[in-house]
C-alpha cells in the first residue's frame, strides 16, 4: 500500500509540475486543493504528499493557514541563481572534456550540427530544444550525479521564469557562438578551457535576459 501510495502521489507531483511549466498555473496563483483532487480524481493525501514534493523543489511556497501558491521568481532570484549554475555547468563541461569517448564527441558534434541548422533558419523553438538536449548531454557526459541533481533543481526554478534570451537581438547569434566555443573546446580535451567558455555562456544568458527585461518595462512606461 505504502509503494501505490508513493507512486500516486509521484505522478500528481509530475503533473502538476507540467502544468507550472506550461503557464496553466501561473505565478503566484493559488491552489485550490479540493479543486484539484476532484479534477485529478485524488483524494487529499497524494495531492498534499506531491505539494510537499513541489515545495521541496521551489516550485510552490506554502503560507501557514493559507496554503500553497506558485512561486514567483524575481530578477533578484535571477541574479543569484545564474551565476552558481554557470559554476555547476562550467564543472560538467570540465568533467566531460576528460571523461568523453571518441563516440560520445562524434554524437555531440551532430547535436551542433542540428543547433547551426536551427539557427540559421532562426527556429528558436527547434533551437531551445536542441540547446537544451546539448546541455543535458554534457552533463551526462561528466558523469556526477551530484552535479547532475543540483543542477536539475535549479533548472526547474528556472523554467518558473519562461525565459526568451533568444529573443534578444543578436542573442541567438551570440548563444550559437558561445556554444561552438565550448564544443572546440571539449573536442580538444580542454578541460579548463570548456569550462570558462561554459561559464561565459550561462553568464551571457543573464545578460540577455536583463536586456530583455529593460526593454519590455521601457516599452510598458512609453
Amino acid at each position: 500500500m505504502r509503494v501505490v501510495l508513493n507512486s500516486l502521489h509521484d505522478e500528481v507531483a509530475s503533473r502538476l509540475r507540467e502544468r507550472i511549466f506550461a503557464g496553466e498555473l501561473a505565478p503566484g496563483s493559488y491552489l485550490d486543493e479540493p479543486a484539484l483532487c476532484e479534477a485529478l480524481g485524488i483524494s487529499r493525501t497524494p495531492l498534499r504528499e506531491a505539494l510537499k514534493v513541489l515545495t521541496a523543489e521551489g516550485l510552490l511556497r506554502h503560507e501557514p493557514r493559507r496554503g500553497c501558491f506558485v512561486a514567483e521568481i524575481t530578477e533578484r532570484d535571477l541574479d543569484e541563481i545564474f551565476p552558481v549554475i554557470a559554476l555547476l555547468e562550467g564543472r560538467c563541461a570540465f568533467e566531460a572534456a576528460s571523461n568523453a569517448s571518441d563516440a560520445e564527441l562524434v554524437a555531440l558534434e551532430q547535436l551542433h550540427d542540428k543547433l547551426n541548422r536551427a539557427a540559421r533558419a532562426r527556429r528558436i523553438n527547434d533551437y531551445y530544444a536542441i540547446n537544451f538536449a546539448i546541455h543535458e548531454a554534457i552533463i551526462a557526459l561528466a558523469d556526477n550525479r551530484w552535479l547532475a541533481q543540483v543542477i536539475g533543481d535549479l533548472r526547474k526554478i528556472l523554467k518558473l521564469a519562461r525565459l526568451q534570451q533568444l529573443h534578444a537581438p543578436g542573442r541567438l547569434e551570440q548563444s550559437l557562438s558561445e556554444h561552438m566555443a565550448v564544443f572546440a573546446a571539449l573536442k580538444a580535451r580542454d578541460a579548463e578551457g570548456a569550462e570558462a567558455a561554459m561559464r561565459t555562456h550561462l553568464t551571457r544568458q543573464r545578460v540577455a535576459l536583463r536586456e530583455l527585461a529593460r526593454q519590455q518595462k521601457s516599452r510598458l512606461s512609453a
